[in-house]
């Protein structure tokens, strides 16, 4: 994470804050980042250094035309200073430092198939063995676990993945 994405979140906070609107500014950066994530021309149309500012501007304006004011300020400082390819780590940094002011925690969970609301439930009591603070879980899929699970918690992890376990099973008898 750049120190720039991070100190242009720390901004876009307290401005937010200021005005009462964290939640709907922290929605808004959720919102950019699946639309970039989910989108690689879009990702190689914020990154262009070829491309101008003002229209990457006109094109984010359209795109995100119902976000808070404040994401828009944000938008118009990243085109005055030419920053628009750090948009998604600023969006990304300021929903780690929302959750930080809210007191919550992300449990990301890796599994190798998308989890149901019942794995969710299981994983979350399982979590909360771990942190005192309130959870959310940010999924992974990663098909080469296996089965099973991986969940992170800041730096405390509990692997209960199949392809850990194989692993296990292989030292074991290498040995």
């Amino acid at each position: 994470m750049s120190r720039a994405a991070i100190r242009y979140a720390k901004a876009i906070l307290e401005t937010a804050v200021s005005s009462g609107k964290t939640s709907q500014v922290n929605d808004d950066m959720k919102s950019i980042i699946a639309a970039v994530d989910s989108s690689a021309d879009l990702q190689d149309f914020l990154a262009s250094p070829i491309i101008k500012s003002d229209l990457k501007m006109n094109a984010l304006t359209e795109v995100f035309g119902s976000v808070q004011a404040e994401t828009k300020s944000l938008f118009r400082l990243l085109q005055e200073n030419k920053r628009f390819e750090i948009l998604v780590a600023i969006a990304t940094q300021y929903n780690t430092q929302f959750d930080e002011m809210n007191g919550v925690e992300v449990a990301k969970v890796t599994t190798a198939f998308p989890i149901t609301a019942e794995l969710e439930a299981q994983i979350l009591a399982k979590a909360a063995t771990i942190s005192t603070k309130k959870l959310t879980i940010q999924n992974t899929i990663d098909p080469s676990i296996i089965g099973g699970f991986i969940l992170r918690i800041g730096d405390k992890q509990y692997n209960a993945s199949v392809s850990n376990r194989l692993q296990e099973l292989k030292r074991e008898f290498s040995n």
